[in-house]
């Protein structure tokens, strides 16, 4: 190993292994219960997501008859297929929180990563042996992980930050969970690292492959964690090496402040909670539209144009053209799809996405009167602010400027709107009848003697 005094990794390391539940202040626990029974809730909607049944056939095809499960159904893969598919379903329908600072969503990987190797472990039996405590506290110290490698940017994004800052997210938490060294902790970053992937080209082209790069990796951080168990020996200059992540998939970025802050920051705390089952890039446009319709008393026959401004990063993201035969990953991160329907339906929903809503005319007629428009801001990772303007057809005008950006934590959702969030998304799966188990326990979670009782409500018998 190389000196563990200045190598990055040696630090992300030490930090998952280390950071306890005694570290758990009472906010950053609360933050983190209401994250992860989002993310469970969110998985398990996922069940339903386009392509995940066609993609569940691809996956059991490499193989089955394993103690793993995927959220909404029953046991059968192995651990490494479980995370992937679990990934894929976590973020598959846009609808998984984001460290928008960093521009990562942590929690796909992580969990599904977590949630294979606690099956692969308990091998089928009820209980893990993991308490809701021990569990906040190695979800906590997966985010800071991932959250680290993400804020490490200087530039705009390159690679796909949710797989790839995300994957060092994964590996910690399968590290931590199998009481790894610290040497073989490191090792199973630099497997990682091996294997890392994911870049924005399907973003670019909102193909369905985009989610299933997080899949990629949360498989790959079972795999690296198997192999440096094995005693595999891999590279551990993974960071500032002369191939490492800053030369490769960042350049220009630096560890340098993330690492003094891993001390002291919780990243969990910070995450943005997702509202609409949208990219995150549209929910300021959304949140505004909405406002100014409710407040405004404004339908679609009033509306001639509507304008969002914001930073590049928006018109990146979500500025794409509105087109037919229109597939639901892409009209997620699609501004005019989704303005359209929360204009014409006074919200947005997992429900919205269906073949009849991608093909309404209605809806397309809308979209093609929304615009998005880049500020010309300079830095390549921000989301605000922005500015919605409606523009009416008696020449009159309505306009919002959004500084935050709702889900964030400086707006955040109420606990009554986590609820309602919970309650859609086991309806969408087909869960009804769990969603209050679901969230009570979830928002218990520290008090719970093993997380096995919390899980099994999100699994079919």
């Amino acid at each position: 190993m190389s000196d563990p005094d200045s190598n990055p990794i040696v630090a992300l390391a030490r930090h998952a292994l280390t950071f306890s539940v005694a570290d758990l202040d009472p906010g950053t626990r609360t933050a983190a219960q209401m994250i992860i029974t989002d993310t469970l809730a969110v998985g398990l909607a996922g069940c339903n997501a386009s392509y995940a049944q066609a993609l569940r056939g691809v996956v059991d095809n490499w193989g089955t008859g394993g103690p793993c499960r995927v959220l909404g159904e029953g046991a059968g893969l192995p651990a490494a297929s479980a995370a992937f598919m679990n990934a894929y379903q976590i973020h598959g329908q846009e609808f998984d929180c984001v460290h928008e600072a960093a521009v990562v969503h942590p929690m796909a990987a992580i969990m599904a990563a977590a949630l294979a190797d606690i099956d692969r472990a308990a091998q089928g039996t009820a209980t893990t042996g993991i308490s809701g405590a021990e569990f906040i506290a190695t979800i906590t110290a997966a985010v800071d992980v991932a959250i680290a490698v993400g804020l490490s940017a200087k530039a705009g994004l390159r690679f796909f930050r949710p797989a790839t800052a995300g994957a060092f997210g994964a590996a910690a938490v399968v590290a931590r969970l199998r009481g790894y060294s610290l040497e073989t902790t490191v090792q199973t970053f630099g497997h990682l690292y091996s294997q890392l992937c994911g870049t924005m080209q399907a973003h670019t082209e909102g193909v369905a492959v985009l989610p299933m790069q997080i899949g990629f990796n949360a498989r790959n951080a079972i795999i690296a964690a198997d192999l440096a168990m094995a005693g595999i020996s891999a590279p551990v200059d993974v960071i500032d090496g002369p191939f490492g992540y800053l030369e490769l998939f960042e350049p220009g970025g630096s560890m340098q402040t993330p690492l003094k802050e891993l001390a002291g920051e919780r990243r969990i705390a910070q995450l943005a909670y997702k509202p609409y089952p949208t990219g995150r890039a549209t929910h300021g446009g959304l949140a505004g539209l909405l406002s100014l319709c409710s407040e405004n008393r404004i339908d679609a026959a009033q509306v001639k144009r509507v304008t969002l401004t914001g930073p590049p990063l928006i018109h990146r993201l979500v500025a794409r053209p509105i087109h037919e035969g229109l597939p639901a990953n892409y009209a997620r991160l699609c501004m005019q799809y989704t303005g359209a329907v929360a204009i014409l339906r006074e919200g947005i929903g997992l429900f919205d996405f269906d073949n009849a809503s991608l093909a309404d005319d209605e809806i397309h007629t809308l979209a093609n009167k929304i615009t998005v428009v880049d500020d010309g801001s300079t830095d390549p990772n921000a989301l605000a602010p922005q500015t919605v303007q409606i523009d009416l057809v008696d020449g009159s005008n309505v306009k919002q400027e959004l500084h935050e950006i709702y889900g964030s934590p400086e707006q955040p959702l109420s606990l009554q709107q986590h609820e309602s969030k919970v309650t859609h998304c086991c309806e969408f799966a087909g869960y009804a009848a769990s969603a209050d188990a679901i969230f009570e326990q979830g928002m218990q979670m520290a008090q719970l003697p093993d997380i096995g009782i919390w899980l099994a409500h999100a699994y079919a018998s």
